[in-house]
């Protein structure tokens, strides 16, 4: 049978809730306006971003891997939280025991005011700064844009008819010395990179142990997967646990395939999170006006 997708339903249900575990991908974040990873066209420059998130990328060429980062951050630091983000941020005020897991890394969640305490990171932040030679400094939460004078050219706003030079592939790339990226002010000698976690690394083995001590806590009532397909491990096993909790999986997606592997007791609501979170927690945060205050 299909899910449920009454939305006075899942209203009772978040009111009489006590233990609530979210999981967010990238939907999140779509009425903000940023662009998707792989950006229009599937290429930075023609690179594959995906070739430009690896440690490997960085050591052979880390002004192009910062330009790219730097551009991204400087998307992510003009783009606003939506009421998808103030909705959840308000949820987590409200009840207590209340976890949300993020794979979005654009500071998003935190700049809606989402209390630290009830939200892991799971990629890491763009804001972060974090020493690429492992000493253990990081910078956490830097807004500045640019993150330094030499990535300038990352940090510019352009008109929308326009194309940014950066990022055109026919315009050659600003020339920026290594010297002149961001280095580690504690050892001195490594180079600062992005907070984020590149393909080819692990998550943050404690930040994981604790999520999973969360959920062996006790019964989990609700389990909210909000646009994301939760393919990747370990985002894609954190459904299973949380069922085996008890819960019931509540999935917000545009895409009707999220709805696969759904059981009749839990919800599909299918479209846009800065639309439907607030619908679905109006009972518990009340009402939301279109620039996600609570009237």
């Amino acid at each position: 049978m299909a899910p449920r997708t009454s939305i006075d339903e899942f209203k009772e249900l978040v009111n009489s809730s006590n233990r609530v575990l979210a999981l967010c991908g990238a939907g999140l974040s779509a009425a903000s306006g940023l662009p998707t990873f792989r950006g229009a066209g599937g290429l930075w420059r023609n690179h594959e971003p995906t070739a430009l998130a690896t440690p490997d990328a960085f050591e052979e060429d880390p002004s192009l891997v910062w330009l790219f980062y730097a551009w991204r951050r400087h998307m992510a630091l003009k783009a606003k939280p939506n009421r998808g983000h103030y909705a959840l941020a308000e949820l987590a005020k409200k009840k207590d025991n209340f976890m949300c897991l993020t794979q979005n890394v654009d500071g998003l969640s935190p700049r809606a005011g989402h209390p630290d305490t009830k939200l892991r990171l799971l990629h890491g932040s763009l804001l972060d700064n974090k020493c690429f030679d492992e000493c253990g400094f990081i910078d956490r939460n830097n807004l500045s844009d640019p993150v330094c004078p030499a990535l300038a050219p990352a940090a510019e706003d352009y008109p929308p008819d326009k194309t940014l030079p950066l990022l055109d592939p026919n315009v050659p790339v600003p020339p920026v010395k290594v010297e002149d990226l961001p280095h580690c002010p504690n050892c001195k000698t490594g180079l600062l990179r992005p907070g984020v976690v590149w393909f080819g690394e692990p998550l943050d083995e404690a930040m994981l142990e604790e999520v999973d001590q969360w959920i062996q806590e006790g019964h989990i009532d609700i389990m909210l997967v909000i646009g994301t397909a939760a393919a990747v491990y370990p985002a894609a096993g954190y459904t299973l646990k949380a069922r085996k909790k008890g819960a019931v999986v509540a999935v917000v997606n545009p895409d009707p395939n999220s709805a696969a592997g759904l059981l009749k007791k839990d919800f599909f609501f299918q479209g846009d999170a800065s639309e439907i979170l607030p619908q679905l927690f109006e009972g518990v945060i009340g009402k939301m006006d279109d620039q996600g205050k609570i009237q």
